[in-house]
């Protein structure tokens, strides 16, 4: 036992003095590196990974032997079971990935990391040419495996079917849900990823996922509940068919019927779901950018504004609400709700005690929506809500120079918006009596200019230049008086007057000129001196010369 210690420190006398010659330069070497040298550095020899040849590779080309050896599992068929249904997964759909991502940089820092000993050993296995092999392990990627279970969940399980109420003819009518499954991905997700790392030989594979029980919520007493009317609103939209009006009475049918309950929060975009032609929306005209634009879904705000306005009269909790960027017509400022495609939405929580029903329904161009629930408010208790502009601001007018249209237009092609800030103020009354008031929300709405078209088209370079600098001057009876002064029938009226006037002037002239030479007929002198006109020497009753 003796000789076997004497022997052991020995051995480690020799280890600790070699490793002073060689592991602390190699420690020096190493504090002298930088990120540049790190990234020059390329993987020692007789060096593998996974089985594969690495030697005198780079970081990045070690990480594509990596890659190489986890794509060669892509294809193979993970089966995924649950409620006796299944579906079928492969290396992409699960995230499958090197667990010990780091692998790459282990081999290219191989006698470079651990301790003395370790790295001694590391060192002369090199040396002696002895082969070290890095393996990859396997695992799936949690975040992908959820998303991938959550898209296809309806393939896998039947789950629960709440108990619920249909109002038929005025009254509510109570309908049995039924029992379900829930699939319950991330711990199924994280069974996959243990399942992969630990026991799977990479080939097809079947794996069972975790479910529970789902039962219906809502019970027929909570349910049979719904009797009263806890907030009403309606708006008008008109009657004229067209985009706008289909899309509002479309979105409203969306929301007719749901049954929120308690400590539920209702999205109303999810609600009424995406605004596409796929379901059932139309282009018409919304607010983007300051301007008013086609999109799909143009006016379901109005939807989201009118059930803003029951939720807050039944006195529900609103999580999300915004403002539009720029006024409405249809409700007072600060009274709008405003949704959008991932952008804005209108959230509200069921802060009562038992489920809500949500009536929502269109006539004769009008949008109604009503909530209804268990009243537990006091009978002499009333909430009002009230409108209060604290700013105005005037729009900008901008003039703005066409080309297809002829000079002499002038017409309004964007319409203005004044821009408001408001609040909306909530006022509580018992026995008609005032008993608070509290700001309810703050709201800003943008201004918009007036854009004017001023028509170019056809103008000569004079024209259009004269009618350009009137434009500069944003001057509204500067522009108009250029305009009107380089129209056709103001051209053409004076190139007559101009015509006109030249041909009168010809004629004066034309007139002076033979005026001018009658007097120099009537008054030349003859050749004796004599006057024209007179007789010398002549016989009276003749003339001399020739007859005339």
């Amino acid at each position: 036992m003796k000789n076997r210690m004497r022997m052991l420190v020995a051995a480690f006398g020799i280890v600790c003095g070699i490793g002073l010659a060689f592991p602390v330069q190699q420690v020096a070497a190493e504090e002298n590196t930088d990120d540049t040298t790190q990234d020059s550095a390329v993987i020692p020899e007789h060096i593998s990974i996974g089985g594969t040849d690495v030697s005198g590779m780079s970081l990045d080309e070690a990480n594509a032997v990596v890659q190489q050896y986890v794509d060669q599992y892509q294809d193979v068929t993970f089966t995924l079971t649950a409620d006796d249904k299944s579906i079928e997964a492969d290396g992409d759909d699960i995230g499958l990935c090197a667990k010990n991502a780091d692998v790459t940089e282990r081999a290219l820092n191989y006698g470079k990391e651990g301790n003395l000993i370790e790295r001694f050993k590391a060192n002369a296995d090199m040396q002696a040419g002895k082969e070290k092999d890095f393996s990859i392990s396997l695992t799936s990627d949690t975040a992908t495996v959820e998303a991938f279970l959550n898209e296809n969940k309806s393939d896998l399980v039947t789950e629960a079917v709440d108990n619920t109420v249909k109002r038929v003819d005025g009254k509510f009518e109570y309908v049995e849900g039924s029992e379900g499954v829930t699939l319950m991905t991330g711990k199924s997700a994280v069974k996959i990823a243990d399942f992969i790392s630990t026991d799977w030989d990479g080939k097809d594979a079947s794996i069972e996922l975790l479910t529970e029980k789902d039962e219906p919520r809502g019970t027929k007493e909570e349910l049979e509940s719904i009797q009263d009317v806890l907030g009403s609103y309606h708006t008008d939209f008109g009657t004229v068919v067209n985009g706008r009006t289909n899309n509002i009475k479309t979105g409203a049918s969306k929301l007719d019927g749901l049954v929120v309950y308690p400590g539920e929060t209702i999205s109303v975009s999810e609600a009424i779901g995406p605004t596409t032609a796929e379901n059932g929306y139309y282009p018409a005209g919304s607010y983007e950018n300051g301007t008013t634009v086609e999109t799909y879904g143009g006016g379901i705000c109005q939807v989201s504004t009118t059930l803003y306005n029951a939720v807050i009269r039944a006195e529900l909790e609103i999580v999300t609400r915004a403002a539009h960027s720029m006024i409405v017509s249809y409700v007072e400022p600060s009274m709008d709700a405003a949704i959008a495609d991932g952008i804005k939405d209108l959230q509200f929580k069921n802060n009562q005690e038992t489920p809500i029903y949500i009536e929502g329904y269109t006539s004769g161009g009008i949008i109604y929506f009503n909530i209804y629930g268990k009243e537990t408010r006091p009978s002499n208790r009333r909430v009002d809500f009230v409108s209060e502009v604290t700013s105005q601001t005037e729009p900008e007018k901008e003039y703005v120079a066409v080309g297809d249209q002829p000079v002499g237009y002038i017409e309004t092609t964007t319409k203005p918006h004044i821009g408001y800030t408001a609040r909306l103020w909530k006022i509580v009354y018992e026995n008609d009596v005032e008993v608070s008031r509290k700001v309810f929300n703050n709201s800003k709405y943008n201004p918009s200019k007036e854009v004017i078209s001023v028509g170019v088209g056809g103008a000569t370079p004079e024209a259009a230049a004269a009618i350009n600098a009137a434009i500069a001057t944003k001057d509204d009876a500067t522009i108009r008086s250029t305009i009107a002064s380089y129209t056709p029938e103001a051209q053409a009226a004076a190139a007559q007057a101009a015509a006109d006037a030249a041909a009168a002037q010809a004629a004066a002239a034309a007139a002076a000129q033979q005026q001018q030479q009658q007097t120099q007929t009537t008054t030349t002198p003859s050749a004796a001196g004599t006057p024209a006109g007179t007789t010398t020497g002549a016989t009276p009753g003749t003339t001399s010369g020739t007859a005339q």
